[in-house]
């Protein structure tokens, strides 16, 4: 395939692209649900916000610095501990540690290991790659910790009697705790699963897509794609993991009762 060049996209062309948006808006607004002005918010929070991250990937790619690019990898972090925590109805207790202990060492260690073994690049830090690498496997890896501490929240709730009953029985906490954990494990996997088993046919993921318009060989876009949803599905499934085995245990006293409701 021959390398063609990007189309470029004008400003008049995204306000033609927010009209979608704003069409959108009506409709909500024409059903009575109420969710227009949260619509309007969140559409100005993603201009605002890519806006932004487009001058600041500027910086970095012309500075090339690894302290900007660390900073950065941080500053995506803290982003998605706090979105993480808004989105929780029920907080398990030290849930902003317990978090950003887990996706630091999961995302942040599948990040590295994927950037340096998988695509090889150097330096290690170049920000076009590090960057929304980082981003892609952060953001899926959020949504998959999220579901995995709140469904845990959850079994721990419901299950409380059930728990108690086996450590009065002599079981150890993570004994006790052992079918909540699977469940809550589980559903954090769900939607990865389910991703990967539409992905080629029902959606082409938006990182392949970007790289076909940009007029990369669609063969070397699949390679990069069937790479990266490798790493966000370990990421996934790492983070989770951490959170869980840190999670069950912010439940119980150093005495092995279940703290209070």
């Amino acid at each position: 395939m021959e390398n063609q060049r990007v189309v470029p996209m004008e400003l008049l062309q995204l306000v033609y692209a927010y009209v979608l948006i704003l069409l959108a808006v009506a409709l909500a607004r024409f059903r009575s649900i109420g969710q227009e002005k949260q619509l309007l918010w969140a559409s100005f929070r993603m201009v605002t916000q890519l806006i932004v991250v487009g001058y600041l990937l500027q910086l970095l790619f012309a500075v090339r610095s690894p302290a900007l690019v660390l900073l950065m990898l941080l500053a995506m972090t803290g982003f998605s501990l706090q979105i993480a925590g808004s989105r929780s109805k029920v907080r398990m207790p030290h849930f902003y540690r317990v978090m950003g202990s887990s996706i630091v060492v999961g995302c942040g260690g599948v990040t590295f290991y994927f950037c340096l073994l998988v695509v090889g690049y150097s330096p290690w830090f170049d920000p076009r790659y590090l960057i929304p690498l980082a981003g892609m496997i952060i953001g899926n890896a959020m949504n998959g910790a999220s579901l995995a501490a709140e469904r845990l929240s959850s079994e721990m709730h419901d299950r409380r009697e059930e728990i108690e009953t086996a450590i009065c029985l002599g079981a150890n906490p993570r004994q006790a705790s052992e079918s909540a954990l699977r469940a809550a494990y589980c559903a954090s996997l769900i939607p990865t699963m389910n991703s990967m088993a539409a992905t080629g046919i029902v959606a082409l993921p938006g990182m392949m897509t970007g790289q076909i318009l940009s007029g990369t060989e669609p063969v070397t876009a699949v390679r990069y794609q069937i790479a990266i949803i490798c790493a966000i599905t370990g990421a996934v499934a790492i983070t989770s993991f951490l959170i869980l085995l840190q999670g069950y245990r912010t439940y119980f006293t150093d005495a092995c009762q279940l703290k209070g409701r």
